[in-house]
């Protein structure tokens, strides 16, 4: 929640700068951008990982950009688009649970299968009547 909030005034700050002065504040946005993506490229690592905090940098700032503009960056549109998807899907989304009733565990089951084999006589109620009877 408080990412999300920091992300939007963020958002809502650079739009305020790129209102002001257009053409140059679009340079400077570019430029920061690039800047950016040279900071993640230069990592020391095989293949550089892009963290949460450099993708919310990135999308904030490659939104404001125009679209002739984002071409040559090192994540694209569709890229952005991915991550805007996974946030909402992680926001709105609980957690998968399996339909259904839950499983029995494997001990109870091998009871259940012994009471019932070396008393052929007893129904399922008084399997369960002596189940419950041992709690």
């Amino acid at each position: 929640m408080a990412v999300n909030l920091i992300y939007q005034m963020f958002a809502k700050l650079l739009s305020w700068m790129v209102l002001h002065a257009r053409s140059g504040t679009a340079n400077e946005i570019e430029i920061l951008v690039l800047r950016h993506q040279l900071a993640v490229l230069r990592r020391r690592t095989p293949r550089p990982q892009i963290r949460w905090s450099d993708r919310a940098v990135i999308a904030a700032l490659t939104r404001l950009l125009p679209a002739c503009r984002r071409r040559g960056l090192l994540v694209t549109p569709a890229t952005i688009l991915r991550w805007h998807r996974d946030l909402v899907r992680r926001r709105w989304t609980t957690p998968g649970t399996p339909p259904g009733r839950p499983a029995i565990p494997a001990g109870v089951r091998a009871l259940i299968v012994r009471l019932a084999t070396e008393n052929p006589t007893w129904g399922y109620r008084r399997v369960h009547g002596e189940l419950a009877g041992l709690g």
